[in-house]
């Protein structure tokens, strides 16, 4: 019984550290990705529209960020990232985003919740008739 079970163990155990060194790598990678997102692009806070600034902190702390960011009709958010993050619309409108998926129009609803647990990148524009505002909460 313990021939069988030796080796049993030892592919568990090698199948492991495959795995392991799998999720290192890709963590790795993961790294590599935010740090050149990061260096490049300003975060939410930083960027603006036209020089002047449409987020606002109102908590800041060891854990978590939260922002309030305003855009009314043709204002914008210039390119930017977001660490990971959720979010709340307070007030929602009509807007043309691009990211790494190309250029597309939405409506975004007041109420409408979204999450990103990756580092990304995005610029928007209020194409709509209202102001829109937005709570983005951000894990540290």
């Amino acid at each position: 019984m313990r021939l069988i079970l030796l080796p049993t163990l030892v592919i568990i155990t090698i199948l492991l550290m495959s795995s392991c060194a799998d999720q290192s790598k890709a963590n790795d990678t993961q790294i590599e990705q935010f740090a050149a997102v990061t260096d490049s692009l300003p975060d939410p806070l930083a960027a603006g529209w036209e020089g002047q600034p449409v987020c606002e902190i109102l908590e800041e702390n060891h854990a978590l960020r939260i922002l309030k960011c305003t855009f009314p009709p043709g204002v914008g958010h210039e390119k930017h990232y977001h660490a990971p993050h959720v979010g709340y619309t307070l007030a929602g409108s009509r807007f043309r985003i691009t990211d790494q998926k190309g250029t597309r129009e939405v409506n975004v609803p007041t109420g409408s919740k979204f999450a990103n647990k990756d580092t990304t990148w995005h610029e928007v524009l209020n194409i709509g008739d209202s102001t829109a505002s937005f709570l983005i909460i951000e894990y540290r």
